[in-house]
């Protein structure tokens, strides 16, 4: 069942690209925005990591952490992240147990699902984005919702 506005966000570490552990208790103190993507070096997976890259400035504005997830390994992630000049880091969850832990759905019961979260200092999940076609939504919805958790 997925995850959704309110619920607590389950913990979870992954290795990165470069091969260091990330897990989310490690952010008490800053939001996160997870976003979930189908594939590395996919049209539409690229132009959302690429506007998550040009918007970067402003979530570190906001205090937040920024992190992709896919399915993809190392290897492929790190090929992909200094291809594009990614700033932030990419979790491999080869076995798609994050994505599991959230629920993601898959699109067609095939494809794997495009969706954003943005979690809170307390771990709860203040806003859901899944939409699979228009990866710089996910980037505007993020900011948005950063802005409104910040003005309180």
């Amino acid at each position: 069942m997925p995850l959704k506005v309110g619920d607590h966000a389950p913990e979870f570490s992954l290795l990165d690209q470069l091969g260091n552990l990330r897990s989310n208790k490690q952010l008490k103190s800053k939001p996160l925005v997870l976003f979930f993507y189908p594939k590395d070096d996919t049209p539409g997976c690229t132009a959302e990591a690429c506007g998550f890259r040009d918007k970067y400035d402003l979530f570190n504005l906001l205090g937040a952490e920024v992190w992709g997830v896919s399915n993809d390994n190392e290897l492929s992630h790190r090929k992909f992240s200094e291809k594009n000049k990614l700033p932030f880091p990419l979790l491999c969850d080869v076995g798609n147990s994050v994505r599991k832990l959230f629920g993601v759905p898959k699109v067609l019961g095939i494809l794997d699902g495009r969706v954003t979260y943005i979690i809170d200092t307390k771990g709860v999940i203040r806003h859901v984005f899944n939409d699979l076609l228009n990866g710089p939504g996910h980037v505007t919805e993020a900011l948005r919702i950063l802005e409104e958790i910040r003005r309180g």
